[in-house]
């Protein structure tokens, strides 16, 4: 490693008012701000889901030792701040990260927080504690880590089997927070317990979630809001009314689409919008421990037959950008440049593509009067039901018929954990621009997150390569065949990242759209000048 890197590295950024910090206006106290929610989370322990409707909500409840800086867009080393930690310190040529924490800090429920909760925290996520997680999305983010050791109350150590500087990035993801090590997991399934700048008041299912003001926050002068009110609306249109008619502050985080903004322009002229490319695409899956998508000749027809462009065109009417594994350039920093993708199954010439479709099709027994017929599964929200719709009518073209299947919001995602699926149209997101963590969430061997359950021993290795280097071109390179691997063997079909156009009145001030949704709203910066 070179002392410049090391250097970069180790620095500590200063001062915990940076954390509070925002641009200077005649800031306002009280009121509660009005969000909106497209389903009810599956359990509100932010650890054990894969989901918004958990990590939207619970962000304001917790904190992280470290966070990505809530008033900057663009998620990325540089903007990693301190929230539980004062700072933090690379030792062991990289080998050991650790933080001195915020002393006199406490729980929701008056007890001290400790450098003891982070360790138990990420034991538990990593599995290696006594205290078990129903499921563990994210363990593969901390394969890396050997242990976590304390050396009083007010620090720890992260030490790894060998660098990797992604680590402090996974930290700071909003999917990264220190959870109590005197309550069970089981109870922060309905009663989180957090040291964030809000405590939950109040769940009703299917109706809305109430957190309220934390007065015993640590951050001097904040939060600003007496509460925030998430709002539970399935319904795109009713979503649409309750902002038009301000019984709404915000939309939900991730679900402003260009066709949104257009009705929402109509309906209230005078509303905001704050275009957003998401580092979140839109994606096909395969069961591939069973026929018939076990086969990979049958998944590349599915790509070669599904064209990115029309998808865009029409689906999102333009609001999405073509892509790969990770975010494209120039909104990621990871991702396949626009020439190397266009090279790559079903990102050329579509004519062509669903010619060779076809005749793979026919290798395989297919044809127009002895069609494929399957089922393909999808989640009950507008944004995974229009793109199914349309992946339906183009699979015809290539003679498979494919009913779609509608789960509700909060089942979908134990329906892909338990791979209870043979076909599925998803959306994935990750928790920060990092190939290691597209990598190893989404297509490693041994990830819960794996709904393919594709394993590649090459691209494995590739991604071990590249987690571990200094050079960011030398990774960058690493990546990029890394990327090559996977969308040559069709691990996912990949149609692209969206254009999130987030929905907000203007008196909503502080509240800056990430690329990475679920690594804002914090909320503790957020004030309505009304």
């Amino acid at each position: 490693m070179s002392k410049h890197t090391f250097m970069l590295w180790s620095l500590a950024i200063l001062g915990a008012g940076l954390l509070g910090a925002s641009p200077g206006f005649a800031k306002k106290y009280g009121g509660t701000l009005q969000a909106l929610q497209a389903g009810s989370p599956p359990s509100l322990s932010i650890h054990e889901e894969a989901t918004a409707d958990t990590a939207w909500p619970m962000m304001p409840v917790y904190s992280n030792v470290v966070l990505f800086d809530q008033l900057q867009a663009k998620e990325s080393l540089d903007t990693v701040v301190p929230e539980l930690a004062e700072s933090w310190s690379w030792q062991d040529a990289g080998r050991s990260l650790t933080f001195k924490l915020r002393p006199g800090v406490k729980w929701h429920d008056g007890r001290p927080f400790t450098s003891a909760d982070v360790k138990h925290t990420f034991d538990v996520v990593r599995g290696v504690a006594s205290d078990k997680l129903k499921r563990s999305p994210r363990k593969t983010w901390y394969f890396n880590v050997d242990k976590v050791v304390t050396e009083g109350d007010l620090v720890v150590t992260f030490r790894l089997k060998r660098p990797q500087p992604s680590l402090l990035i996974m930290l700071a993801s909003g999917y990264s927070p220190v959870y109590p090590a005197h309550v069970s997991p089981d109870a922060l399934r309905t009663t989180p317990v957090g040291t964030g700048p809000f405590t939950l008041q109040e769940y009703k299912r299917d109706q809305f979630i109430a957190v309220t003001k934390n007065p015993a926050y640590f951050v001097k002068g904040r939060p600003y809001l007496d509460g925030v009110r998430y709002y539970i609306i399935r319904s795109k249109a009713a979503r649409h009314a309750a902002l038009a008619q301000q019984q709404a502050d915000v939309d939900v985080q991730f679900a402003t689409t260009k066709p949104d903004m257009e009705t929402l322009k109509s309906l209230a002229p005078e509303m905001s919008f704050n275009p957003t490319t998401r580092a979140a695409f839109t994606n096909v899956v395969f069961n591939t421990k069973k026929p018939p998508f076990n086969d990979a000749r049958l998944r590349r027809a599915v790509s070669l037959a599904l064209g990115r462009e029309p998808f865009i065109r029409s689906v999102f009417q333009g609001g999405m950008v073509p892509g790969g594994i990770n975010l494209p350039p120039p909104d990621g920093a990871w991702g396949l440049p626009k020439d190397r993708l266009g090279i790559l199954p079903g990102y050329g010439d579509l004519v062509k593509n669903q010619e060779e479709a076809r005749a793979i099709m026919t290798e395989l027994g297919f044809s127009e009067t002895k069609p494929l017929t399957t089922i393909l599964s999808t989640r009950t929200s507008p944004t995974y039901v229009e793109p199914a719709v349309w992946t339906v009518s183009e699979l015809k073209h290539i003679w498979i018929n494919a009913e779609m299947k509608q789960i509700e919001s909060g089942l979908w995602f134990g329906v892909v954990a338990r791979r209870d699926f043979t076909i599925a149209l998803n959306s994935t997101a990750f928790g920060a621009d990092d190939p290691d963590i597209a990598f190893y969430e989404n297509y490693s061997c041994d990830s819960q997150r794996n709904y393919s359950d594709y394993c590649n021993p090459k691209a494995q290795t590739l991604f071990d390569e590249q987690s571990k280097e200094f050079d960011a071109v030398k990774r960058q390179n690493l990546v990029w065949e890394a990327e090559r691997i996977l969308l040559t063997d069709v691990a996912r079909v990949i149609f692209g990242y969206r254009i999130n156009y987030n929905a907000m009145w203007p008196y909503v001030k502080n509240l800056v759209p990430h690329q990475t949704h679920y690594s804002y709203g914090r909320m503790q910066d957020v004030w309505l000048d009304k």
